[in-house]
This record gives structure tokens, sequence and C-alpha cells, in this order.
């Protein structure tokens, strides 16, 4: 059974992305938070599709089915952060 890697981290602004997070992923799992994604219009910087929700992998399954370790970051073509601005809860 192939499952989604539920990537652990933001790939532009590199936020801490919990299994329940609200995160977006494009069909190749480009992984973003949802104030990325947001102010990327809701398409991926990286191949040009949509974003849409990241599915909630059930608490009960995460033991078994963990998710990824592996953080991709890189920032560049996102949107520019304000460093002093409160992250979006």
């Amino acid at each position: 059974m192939a499952l989604m890697d539920l990537r652990p981290g933001c790939e532009c602004c590199d936020r801490d992305l919990p299994p329940d997070a609200d995160a977006a992923v494009c069909t190749f799992e480009c992984t973003y938070c949802s104030r990325c994604a947001e102010e990327m219009s809701w398409t991926c910087k990286n191949c040009g599709g949509n974003l849409v929700a990241r599915p909630v992998r059930p608490a009960g399954l995460l033991e078994k089915f963990p998710p990824s370790v592996e953080r991709v970051f890189d920032p560049s073509g996102c949107p520019v952060h304000d460093p002093d601005r409160a992250p979006t809860p």
C-alpha cells in the first residue's frame, strides 16, 4: 500500500507541520503550511499544480504508519515572510 509521506515541515518557511496540522500538498507531495499555500494562491511553486488540503492520518494509525522525518526546505520561489509576523495557528 502506498502512503502519503506526511512531511514534517513547510517547504517554504520550514514551519513544523505535525500530522494533524493544517497543511497543503500538490500531487508530488510538495508540502506547505496553509499561510504559504494561501500566499502562493494555492499553486505549487515547483510544478505549477494546484494545492489541496493535506489529509489527516488518524492518530490510531500513526504508530503503524508513521509520518516522514525527512524535511524538504527550499525557500526559492516562495513568498517573503516578515519574521516578526505571528505564525498562523
